[in-house]
């Protein structure tokens, strides 16, 4: 079961004032507080836990409004500007509160400054609220933008016919949305897995849940009938006694949100609205109509667009700009393409613009050897763990005024200083798109725009790492399964998911552009390139060959296989039926090659034995793209010295040793093997192979960015959907959001003063004396107690509005892991270490606290916070940070389920295909 990412972010952060929030539906049975009044949710765009049960109002209630209600005589303004007559004179955009008395303001400054806690992108409007800059997006739209925003809303880009069809039959009803005009607007919910046998948890079907404090196990009817009184999972015993029954049939309504001005709804994604800047639920919010309304009278301008950082703010790389300056090359070079052939110029033919490359996310990891695989190998030195960087790379274009995330890729790269067999190698681990990409244009090849710019991305990237002197890439190309999604989360519904040889050749179609720019050297598969031996080929048949990556399908089906190996294998030795029989012959053994004939060499053999006969009816779908040349001998990829090359033979090459070897045999037996004339082998020198693969590029860390599982539970979490234009708006903004502030888990400081909590970078702390914060109340009031210190302002970490801001932040994270080694090994009971003292005091209320995390302690959040934080980040085996090891395992085990149903998919696949081959004969 996945790790729920985002809930000890957002646990602690409940809006303070749902005033202009619509309410959720309320059950009869809501819990109360003391005073006997229902706590009520509102609709936000946050994590919801899957053992939450949304409350319901009766349906009479459904209309129910906070402190609000729809104008008497409402404006009818639009995006024209055309402004019918308002009785009384009264503008509801500009209220009449521009005069307060004195005494009035001189209460509510105080009030004021701590609601902008001394944020430098707020002020305060005059209705005496904070008013957060770009709190929607549409504050930096011209009039013409929001026109082209709202009408894109009604044509629900990515939906299917019928459903376009059924919500514009739900338009001009009283309580629709103002801009989409239509009411209730559900999310897809997320999907639920069994934590026992892995198996997704259909729609509408009954299931048992078991919360804990770290994660939420899952369990569906058939685990929960089997026979015994517990379930069994991750070392933990779950009594069925204490299981919760549940049904798979929540629903979570989108989030609405209220004008300010004429006091009309919208739903939040319709409005761009960014909840995550609404700190205290009291930040002035101006719908786009009442917005238009204001720029053409002349009462306020569109914000910059360095308001709001967006995606040419997030840092630039080596990388990034090395694909960027291809593509655009490229699209120029397409784009004059089509004008020549159409007989115009190049301004009059539409090309792709607003397109933006980043990396967001590059860290080192380490892959460490599944057990029983290591068991076989180790005594040949093979490797225990193999340490790569993970990169993830994403594109975004500028689709009406919003930049949206169209196109993302997870890959792993295998540097000069890993052991063999992953030296050197690039594995493509998972790539995803959405179908929004503009224009819906063909090239003159015939291929769709968007694919053409995909395959440059990737051809971009394969040139990179040539460039870096990297040998080779993998690409497992198997589509996701139907309901699944690899990176961005939600699908269209008018995008169909490809089959695996559609898949497949889309993939050779753009290595055979590469091979013709002469990137790629050759193309293969794992299977011809492994498990086959010819004449001329002297390399071992071995698995400690086979490159080893995180989440390829080969690791975990040879696992598999050596479980079942040694299963039967005691099984027979507990029968007693005498010797075991072999499986594999001796002269077997001698043709892959293989000089020692007993214990581990033959597992070996059958290993490889039984994962060739289960890759080869898809190996065409293990794609192996060489870089460098390959040696015909021995299989290695050149880098350094001379390539041998046979002029005569086509792709005939061997390394500086092999021709060696070569020398020193008979004249009968160099090459051809298999003829009796001699072929002269000329050098060529191997050059442009930089000696080491050294990643340049600094390392990017954003703890929802790292892998793609935390990527993808981070959008289910929140409901960052994709699956219409609208929804991938808001979801792109909100992603970007989060890659500019990243979350930096923070401990409760405590005024000196008034000893009310601080959040980070909300207060004034002396940089002479160790632990001393005033809030900004206390600092307004009276200076911070008159402290003989200078105190410093801590820029506000709830939004980073500048580039600097947004490095302080990954710098506070830095730090703030750091402070938790420290803090955990330390012994000295005065220890001057800043702020030790305090993380020590929540190791010691963790271990202690009654109530814990899961029944909403705050202290023991933040403590979970940080440990989720640093193990994620962690790269030392054997930590002692407590609960690190036991996370890691959580997260692996996490992983090693999708992995698991990913493989289980294609194996059932297979199984179709070959029912369906059987049935034709």
């Amino acid at each position: 079961m996945d790790i729920d990412l985002v809930r000890v972010e957002t646990t602690d952060e409940q809006p303070l004032a749902p005033k202009r929030l619509k309410l959720h539906h309320v059950s009869p049975n809501a819990s109360k507080n003391g005073h006997g009044i229902p706590y009520v949710s509102v609709h936000e765009p946050k994590p919801v836990l899957q053992e939450q049960k949304n409350n319901m109002l009766p349906k009479q209630q459904a209309n129910l409004r906070v402190d609000t209600q729809h104008p008497i005589n409402p404006i009818g303004h639009g995006i024209d500007g055309k402004v019918s007559v308002v009785k009384n004179n009264m503008i509801p955009h500009v209220k009449q509160e521009n005069v307060l008395a004195d005494k009035d303001k001189n209460e509510n400054v105080l009030d004021l400054k701590n609601k902008t806690n001394g944020r430098m992108d707020v002020t305060v409007s005059k209705s005496g609220k904070p008013k957060i800059k770009g709190v929607s997006l549409t504050e930096l739209f011209t009039p013409e933008q929001i026109k082209e925003h709202t009408d894109s809303l009604k044509l629900w880009v990515g939906q299917s016919k019928a459903k376009v069809e059924m919500n514009q039959a739900m338009e001009h009803l009283d309580s629709a949305c103002q801009l989409c005009e239509v009411t209730t607007l559900n999310f897809e919910p997320p999907p639920i897995y069994c934590s026992s046998c892995g198996v997704r948890i259909k729609r509408n079907a009954l299931y048992y849940t078991a919360p804990t404090a770290e994660t939420c196990h899952n369990f569906c009817l058939l685990c929960f009938n089997a026979r015994s009184h517990t379930i069994q999972v991750e070392g933990n015993q779950f009594p069925k006694a204490k299981l919760v029954r549940k049904k798979n049939d929540d629903e979570t309504e989108e989030g609405w949100v209220m004008c300010d001005k004429c006091e009309r709804w919208q739903h939040q994604i319709c409005a761009l609205f960014n909840a995550k800047r609404n700190e205290s639920g009291e930040a002035e919010y101006t719908c786009p109509k009442c917005y238009v309304w204001e720029i053409e009278h002349g009462l306020r301008m569109p914000l910059p667009q360095s308001a709001v950082l967006g995606a040419k703010d997030l840092p630039r790389t080596v990388l990034s700009d090395h694909i960027e300056r291809r593509l655009f090359k490229r699209l120029r070079e397409e784009r004059q393409e089509r004008a020549t052939r159409d007989g115009k110029s190049f301004d009059e033919v539409s090309g792709a613009d607003g397109l933006v490359v980043r990396v967001v996310s590059s860290v080192d990891k380490k892959l460490e050897v599944k057990p029983r695989f290591f068991e076989i190998f180790q005594e040949d030195k093979y490797p225990a763990e193999f340490p790569y960087k993970s990169k993830a790379i994403l594109l975004f274009q500028k689709i009406e005024g919003v930049e949206v995330c169209l196109f993302g890729m997870y890959v792993q790269e295998y540097g000069a200083e890993c052991a063999d067999p992953n030296q050197r190698r690039v594995y493509l681990s998972y790539l995803d798109s959405v179908k929004f990409f503009r224009p819906e244009v063909k090239t003159v090849s015939g291929e769709a725009l968007r694919t053409y710019v995909y395959h440059e991305i990737l051809i971009g990237y394969l040139e990179y790492c040539k460039q870096r002197g990297f040998t080779s890439c993998y690409i497992w190309a198997c589509p996701p399964l139907k309901g699944e999604d690899y990176i961005l989360y939600c699908h269209p519904e008018i995008q169909k998911t490809p089959r695996s040889d559609l898949l497949r050749e889309w993939y050779l179609s753009m290595l055979r552009k590469a091979t013709k720019e002469r990137i790629v050297v050759e193309t293969t598969n794992l299977y011809d390139h492994f498990f086959i031996t010819t004449k001329e080929c002297k390399a071992k048949v071995t698995a400690a060959r086979l490159p080893y990556f995180d989440g390829d399908y080969w690791p975990g089906t040879a696992e598999d296989i050596i479980n079942q190996y040694f299963v039967e294998e005691d099984d027979r030795k507990l029968q007693k039926k005498g010797k075991v029989k072999k499986t594999i012959t001796k002269r077997a053994l001698r043709a892959a090659g293989q000089t020692d004939l007993c214990g581990n060499a033959s597992k070996d053999a059958i290993l490889m034995q039984k994962l060739g006969e289960t890759i080869y009816p898809m190996k065409e779908d293990f794609i192996m793209v060489h870089l460098q040349h390959s040696c015909s001998h021995c299989s290695t990829l050149m880098v350094a010295g001379k390539r041998w090359v046979c002029r005569q033979c086509k792709s005939f090459y061997i390394c500086d040793s092999c021709y060696d070897a070569e020398q020193r045999l008979e004249e009968k037996e160099r090459h051809p093997s298999n003829s009796r004339d001699s072929h002269v082998l000329h050098p060529v020198d191997i050059v442009g192979v930089p000696e080491d693969t050294k990643d340049i590029d600094d390392i990017i860390e954003c703890e929802f960015f790292d892998t793609r599982q935390a990527f993808l539970s981070l959008c289910q979490g929140n409901r960052y959907q994709h699956e219409t234009l609208r929804r991938a708006k808001h979801s792109s903004m909100m992603m970007l959001y989060h890659l500019h502030n990243p979350t930096a888990p923070a401990f409760v400081i405590s005024c000196n003063i008034c000893k009310l909590d601080i959040e980070t970078g909300q207060g004034w702390r002396c940089e002479e004396c160790p632990e001393f914060d005033v809030c900004a109340a206390c600092y307004q009031k009276d200076g911070g107690g008159n402290h003989r210190h200078k105190l410093t302002n801590h820029p506000s970490s709830a939004d980073a509005q500048s580039k600097e801001a947004r490095q302080m932040r990954v710098q506070q994270a830095r730090v703030m892991l750091d402070l938790l080694v420290h803090a955990q090994a330390c012994r000295t009971p005065g220890c001057q270490y800043k702020n030790c003292r305090r993380i020590k005091g929540l190791f010691g209320h963790a271990g202690k606290c009654p109530k814990r995390a899961s029944g909403g302690c705050k202290a023991c959040i933040k403590m979970w916070s940080l440990l989720h934080f640093h193990a994620r980040a962690c790269k030392e085996s054997k930590c002692n940070v407590p609960r690190c090891r036991d996370l890691k395992d959580i997260i692996k085990r996490s992983q090693q389920q999708a992995e698991t149903r990913r493989r289980a998919a294609v194996n059932e696949m297979m199984r179709e295909r070959a029912a369906e081959a059987a049935k034709r004969r």
